[in-house]
C-alpha cells in the first residue's frame, strides 16, 4: 500500500465540510462554499434564512492556543454589547472544531455573519459609528486579560524582527532595503522616545481596515477578522485605519484636505467615547509605518502557502516606493 506522502497545506471539501456541521450546529437546508483559501480557509454557510462564515485556520499561522484567545476575546467583546462577527457553540458546547486533515490537525471556528457590506468612502455618519464602535472596543480590551496567549505587538516585533526576517527577500534589492532598515530604525526609535504614561494598553485588532468591518447602515457596523489581534498600544488600531486614508490621498481618489478632515471627524468621534491623547495622536504616523512592516514579515514567512502569487521583486519595490512616500509625508529624515 502506498504511504499517504507529506502534506502542507490541504483544502477541506466544502460538500463534507457542510455535513459535519449541520451534524454539529443542528443545521439544516445548508450549502457550504469556499470563500477565500489564503491566510486561513474561509468557507460561506448558509440556507435560506441564515449565513454563517467558518474559519479553517493553518498551524503553521495559528496554534490551537492562539485560536482559543482569539475565540476568548470575542466572547468578551460580544458578551459586552460590541457587535463583531462572534463564534458559535455547537451542540456538545464546543466552540473549536478539530480536523484530521492530510497535513495533521487543523482546527475552525464557526462565527455569526457580519451583516452589510464594507464602505471605503465613509460619510461622517460612517466615520463618527466606527469612532464609537472602535472606542466602545478599547473600553473592552483595555481591561480583559486573556487566559490563553496572543503575541505583543512591540517595537521588536513590529519592525526590527521583520526587517532581519524578510532581509533575504530583498538579496537583489540592496537600496530598497537600506532604506526599509534604516528607516525602521528610526520609527524604533521615535516610538521608544514617546512616554508611555500617555498611552492605553490593551487588545488591538490590528487590521482596522474597511475591508474588516460591515455597515449595514451608517449607524450600524459590525467588526470581523480578529485573526491578527494581539496586545499593544491601542493606538495602533487608529494607526492601522489611518493607513486608508494614507492609500486613499496617495491614490487621488480623494484629496489630501479631505482625507486630514475625515480621520479628524474620527478621532473626535472615538474622543467622545475614550480619551485618545495628543501623544497617541503624534505617534500615529510612526505606528503606521510599523503596520506596513510588520506586515511584510508575514507576508515573507507564508510564502509557500499563501504569498507566492504577488511576493516578488516587484512587490517589494512597490512597498518600499509606498513606504518612502509615507517618511516623506511624515518623517523629517
Amino acid at each position: 500500500m502506498m504511504p499517504v506522502y507529506p502534506t502542507q497545506y490541504s483544502t477541506l471539501s466544502a460538500s463534507a465540510l457542510n455535513v459535519t456541521l449541520q451534524q454539529n450546529y443542528a443545521l439544516t437546508g445548508t450549502t457550504c462554499r469556499l470563500l477565500i483559501r489564503n491566510v486561513s480557509d474561509t468557507y460561506l454557510i448558509e440556507n435560506e434564512t441564515e449565513k454563517y462564515i467558518f474559519k479553517i485556520y493553518r498551524d503553521a499561522h495559528r496554534k490551537r492556543a492562539e485560536i482559543l484567545a482569539e475565540v476568548e476575546l470575542l466572547n468578551i467583546l460580544h458578551a459586552s454589547g460590541l457587535k463583531v462577527a462572534y463564534p458559535l457553540t455547537d451542540e456538545s458546547g464546543q466552540q473549536l472544531q478539530a480536523f484530521n486533515a492530510a497535513e495533521g490537525t487543523r482546527y475552525g471556528v464557526l462565527f455569526s455573519f457580519a451583516e452589510g457590506e464594507p464602505v471605503y468612502d465613509l460619510s461622517p455618519e460612517h466615520l463618527r459609528t466606527l469612532g464609537h464602535a472602535m472606542a466602545h472596543f478599547h473600553n473592552i480590551s483595555s481591561k480583559t486579560k486573556l487566559q490563553y496567549p496572543r503575541h505583543e505587538f512591540t517595537v521588536d516585533t513590529m519592525l526590527l524582527q521583520p526587517v532581519e526576517v524578510a532581509a533575504p527577500a530583498f538579496k537583489n534589492l540592496p537600496e530598497e532595503y537600506n532604506f526599509l532598515k534604516d528607516t525602521s530604525h528610526y520609527v524604533a526609535g521615535k516610538i521608544n522616545d514617546f512616554d508611555t504614561s500617555k498611552f492605553s494598553f490593551g487588545y488591538c485588532h490590528y487590521d482596522f481596515l474597511p475591508k474588516n468591518f460591515h455597515f449595514v447602515n451608517p449607524h450600524t457596523l459590525t467588526f470581523f477578522d480578529f485573526d491578527f489581534c494581539g496586545w499593544g498600544m491601542l493606538a495602533n488600531d487608529v494607526a492601522s485605519f489611518y493607513v486608508h486614508y494614507f492609500m486613499e490621498t496617495t491614490l487621488n481618489k480623494i484629496t489630501r484636505e479631505r482625507g486630514d478632515a475625515d480621520f479628524q471627524l474620527f478621532i473626535d468621534a472615538y474622543r467622545e467615547k475614550r480619551p485618545f491623547t495628543e501623544e497617541e495622536l503624534a505617534a500615529v504616523p510612526y505606528l503606521g509605518f510599523a503596520f506596513w512592516v510588520f506586515y511584510l514579515r508575514f507576508q515573507f514567512e507564508h510564502y509557500d502557502d499563501w504569498s507566492n502569487t504577488f511576493f516578488n521583486d516587484r512587490f517589494l519595490r512597490e512597498r518600499i516606493r509606498i513606504l518612502k512616500l509615507w517618511a516623506e509625508r511624515h518623517f523629517d529624515l
